[in-house]
Order: structure tokens, then sequence, then C-alpha cells
């Protein structure tokens, strides 16, 4: 983490960051679940550091920890998340649906006062029950490549992950960043609703290349869906420019990308499920954004 600092020319944060994250380390081995992780993202100007487990519980802020002899182990925890808010200009927790992500932006110089206030974010809602939904869709996304598949998956993740904590950090500094976690907030449902992971995830366990995904959804969910199209391709140029650690999406990754949330307003304006060829898509994206 030093090391990561003064080769970002960040020498000023070192100390905070050093310290900060040995107690959100500390707090993984001690109450969360494997795998544990540590990295650097963020920009040169606000860089983040991220500690994730494999636990979805929540951490406790600060504020929300009584201090008892009774029970050292919790008063360990309390203690340390204060110095990690002491050692922050922002920090905070992403719930997600495999476990959590503890950050914070490192100070230059740490808090002798109460330090920023923590804050949680991403708790994933219950899905929706769409049986009784009036207005259903049956779509069929046929011949999905499952390589493809779940890069796409990861890169949402990721970016969605990114942009909703620049935003809720530095929303002043990247009014853009804000915008598009908005619209990330916007999509979160019918995006959750039309991914298909429990299907994929069974072709994966079989061992298969490619898979048919099957989703049921209302027409409105699919419209908002095929406008994602269009956020990605701002998030790209948000990371062309730099404003964002995350790399823009190769050519093969747009394709891809296009092909599959097009299909959802395709198949909503009454066409033919079109199964992934691997060709350009330049027709099913004019056709997604029509």
């Amino acid at each position: 983490m030093v090391a990561t600092c003064r080769d970002i020319g960040r020498a000023d944060l070192v100390e905070c960051a050093e310290l900060g994250v040995s107690e959100l380390v500390t707090n993984a081995l001690l109450h969360g679940a494997p795998p544990i992780q540590v990295r650097v993202r963020g920009t040169w100007e606000h860089p983040r550091v991220e500690v994730r487990d494999g636990s979805t519980t929540p951490p406790l802020l600060p504020s929300t920890v009584e201090p008892t002899d009774e029970d050292d182990l919790l008063l360990t925890f309390g203690r340390g998340l204060s110095i990690v808010a002491r050692s922050s200009e922002a920090w905070g927790a992403e719930i997600e649906e495999d476990g959590k992500i503890v950050w914070f932006n490192p100070a230059p110089v740490f808090s002798e006062e109460d330090g920023a206030e923590g804050v949680i974010t991403g708790i994933v809602s219950e899905p929706r029950s769409m049986s009784d939904s009036p207005g259903m869709i049956e779509f069929e996304i046929r011949d999905v490549p499952l390589r493809s598949y779940v890069a796409f998956h990861r890169h949402y993740r990721e970016l969605r992950r990114e942009v909703r904590l620049l935003a809720l950090a530095h929303e002043a500094d990247y009014p853009l960043a804000k915008s598009l976690s908005d619209l990330f907030g916007a999509l979160e449902q019918p995006l959750h609703d039309g991914m298909g992971l429990d299907q994929v995830e069974a072709a994966l366990e079989a061992g298969s290349t490619t898979t048919d995904v099957h989703v049921v959804m209302d027409a409105a969910s699919a419209d908002v869906i095929g406008r994602f199209i269009e956020l990605l391709d701002l998030a790209d140029a948000f990371c062309r420019e730099e404003r964002l650690l995350s790399l823009a999406r190769t050519v093969e990754q747009q394709r891809f990308q296009e092909w599959f949330l097009g299909e959802f307003v395709r198949q909503a304006n009454g066409e033919e499920p079109l199964p992934w060829v691997g060709a350009p898509e330049e027709s099913v994206r004019q056709s997604s954004l029509s």
C-alpha cells in the first residue's frame, strides 16, 4: 500500500493509507469471510483503498457500537472503524451479492476529531415477484457465450461500484459520476431481473460454453434495459478521460453487450430472437437505440 501511494505520486497519503488498511484487513480477518482482497481504485486525485471479503454482513459503524467490558471483540471492531474514519476523507461499505467491500479515501492528515462519517450502500433488495404482474413478456436470449457473459457481469459490477463510490465521496468534483450513478440506480432492478445469473451458473457448472437464457420481464423494464447501452458508451468516454481507473470496453465487449441488451428491446417490439454469432452488431445497436 505504501509503495502504491508513492508510485502514483501521493506520498502525502501514505500514513493514513497504511493505518486504515491495517485496520480493515484486521477486521476482515476477525469478522469477515474468505477470500480477502486488498486493492487501490478511484482516481489519482482521489485514490480509494478497498478491502473485500466474502461476508455480506454489513460492518457496524462506529456510532452504532456501544463499548462494553463484556465484549472486547466488538470493542476492538468499533475502535478499528473509528481509526478508519479518522484516516479518511470519505469511507463506507458496499454490500454485494457475494460479499462486501469496505473502502476509504485516505486523508493527507490523521484527524484528531471523529473523522469522516461512514455510509453503507449497495445492499441488494429482494427480487420482485413477476408471477402476478400484468404485461409480462418472455424473452429468449439464444446461444449466449458464457465467457463473454461472465466478463460482462464482472464489468457491470465494477463500473456500478466505481461510479457509485466516486459520486458518493466526490460528487462536486465528478458530476458525470453522479449522473451515471443515478442512472445505475434506475436500472438496478430491471438488470437484476434480466441477467439470468442462475441459468448461466448452471451452464458453467455443467461445463458448457454457451447457453440459452430465458427471462420473464415487463415491457417497461425491457425498454429501460435498452438505455443501458447509452450508459455504457458514456462510461467508456469517462474512462478514456482517466476520470475512472476502470478500463473502457474492448470492441469485442461492446459487440456482445449491445447484442445481449439489444435482444430485450428487439423482442419487446415483437421481433424473433437472434442468436449470438459473433459478427459486428451495428444493426443491433441501431435497433436498440431507436
